[in-house]
């Protein structure tokens, strides 16, 4: 985390508590649909593919695209380091399942679209930010 920035946290709750949680041993939890075989990221009580309600948080594999991005170079807070790199990230599981994450350890310039990516994680406080960066 940057020195002197403070960011917003997400609140915990029954839905989200392992997507923001599983970082702690490595792992990027998504809720999968036990009816349908779907995964659906942000968490909800529902699948929208099938309506099931049998929704199971498992690990993906934490690989993925870019899919899209932005560099900002406002800093929204005191103490924010820019530029920064806002993704869209493309995860492997599924066509479609895609989440909005930082991209970090790649200068802005080198980011593309279709670049390969895996997940590693920023612990502050009691959640554990899934965050981006090149793949090895």
């Amino acid at each position: 985390m940057n020195a002197g920035f403070q960011r917003s946290l997400p609140r915990l709750d029954d839905l989200n508590r392992a997507f923001w949680t599983g970082g702690e041993h490595g792992k990027l939890m998504i809720l999968h649909c036990q009816d349908c075989g779907n995964w659906l990221h942000h968490a909800g009580p529902v699948c929208p593919k099938c309506f099931g309600r049998h929704l199971q948080p498992e690990a993906v594999s934490g690989k993925g695209t870019v899919f899209s991005f932005t560099i900002n170079a406002k800093a929204w807070a005191p103490g924010m380091e820019v530029p920064y790199v806002l993704a869209v990230v493309a995860l492997d599981e599924q066509p479609g399942l895609q989440m909005l994450t930082n991209l970090k350890d790649v200068a802005p310039e080198d980011v593309k679209i279709g670049m390969p990516v895996e997940v590693f994680f920023e612990h502050d406080d009691d959640v554990w930010l899934p965050m981006f960066r090149p793949a090895a």
